[in-house]
């Protein structure tokens, strides 16, 4: 491959290989040699561990394969990083992908790192909830902030569409939202309560917490789960959507929950615990109204010791529509008033039996109505 607007990925501090735009504007990637040896498939169905060099065939990742496109920013990060770029005299429009990768280096979510690196100067102050949730609402209503080096700095490489900073919390590493446009102001205080069901429910959750503020009922956090903290500092671990994994424009409706426990069985080689587990988030979806439960709030994590993948813990549960009005991933079909007889549908075609689908489906629905009620 041309050197020359090119980027190098790693896993753990070893090379994984070369990323390099082509004519047309596609990211092309290639494996190193030694990880094609010791190394394991980091997209196992776009990018199998050969010797050649991979270009995608989709437009919608920005040119990239969705592995990489997973490192990178989504609305609010990107947002922000645009903003920052202006305030530095540099035009956002002039970056290519790989430039975005090389300001993410070290610091996106998940595993792989991007070298060489583009800095840029930021400048740190002390971390005030309510002062950093007052300065995302004039971003967000394009006013200027003083503190956007800050807000960059704590969460301008985080995935979603909500304001949010990454932050260090008694020495784990901790995600914590603010209220966006469309939500109220005490929208942490119901995500806490969603995260609080779904616990119930049997759903693999993240530590979550409500962090105080003096101007709402409190702060959504979450731990991180892409951060492992042992005595030998903190483990990065590579994770991929279903976005990712299946190459699919999360903003786009493309998905049923039928590929969903297809990807889980395929992928966890049969788990039957990531199945059940599957199988209770969308009875947990469909039953507490969370209907943005698009391709990217689905994530799987490989464990490289094991050489195994499986779900990662689930997050962004919270009461929700979307401007349809419908599921972004369908059950069975069905966008708009999914139930009990699709959901029943979607376990037994993957090989669930009947009666572990109705236990799980009546668990979730009689949890959701007396912990939720109020919500719904």
């Amino acid at each position: 491959m041309r050197e020359g607007n090119a980027l190098q990925v790693f896993y753990d501090e070893k090379l994984v290989g070369t990323l390099a735009m082509t004519a047309d504007h596609k990211a092309a990637f290639q494996y190193s040699e030694e990880w094609i040896e010791n190394g394991f498939p980091i997209s196992p169905f776009s990018l199998p561990l050969k010797k050649q060099v991979f270009v995608p065939t989709k437009d919608y990742f920005d040119g990239l394969f969705g592995v990489f496109a997973d490192s990178l920013p989504d609305n609010w990060g990107r947002l922000l990083l645009d903003r920052l770029l202006r305030a530095h005299k540099q035009n956002p429009d002039k970056l290519t992908v790989l430039d975005r990768l090389a300001i993410v280096g070290k610091s996106g979510m998940g595993a792989l790192t991007y070298y060489p690196e583009k800095k840029i100067d930021e400048q740190y102050g002390d971390v005030d909830l309510d002062e950093l949730a007052e300065q995302c609402r004039k971003i967000l209503n394009t006013e200027y902030s003083d503190r956007l080096d800050e807000l960059y700095r704590l969460g301008g490489t985080s995935g979603g569409a909500s304001p949010k900073i990454m932050t260090t919390v008694n020495g784990e590493e901790w995600i914590i939202k603010f209220p966006a446009h469309v939500d109220g102001e005490n929208a942490g205080k119901m995500e806490y309560d969603y995260s609080c069901c779904a616990k119930k429910c049997g759903i693999i959750m993240s530590e979550t917490r409500l962090f105080p503020s003096e101007n709402c009922e409190g702060y959504f956090g979450i731990k991180r789960f892409d951060r492992i903290s042992d005595k030998n500092g903190t483990k990065r671990i590579h994770m991929l959507t279903a976005a990712a994994l299946l190459e699919l424009n999360f903003e786009q409706p493309s998905l049923d929950y039928h590929s969903l426990m297809k990807l889980t069985k395929i992928l966890t080689r049969d788990n039957e615990k990531d199945m059940r587990e599957m199988f209770r988030r969308m009875c947990f979806n469909v039953f507490a109204h969370n209907r943005d439960d698009h391709s990217k709030n689905f994530t799987y994590l490989y464990d490289d010791e094991k050489d195994r993948w499986s779900l990662s813990p689930a997050y962004d549960l919270t009461y929700s529509n979307t401007y349809y009005g419908e599921h972004t991933t369908t059950v069975d079909g069905n966008g708009r008033n999914p139930g009990r007889k699709e959901l029943l549908t979607v376990g037994i075609a993957a090989g669930m039996k009947k009666e572990v689908c109705i236990e799980s489906m009546d668990m979730v629905e009689k949890c959701v109505k007396n912990m939720l009620g109020r919500y719904l």
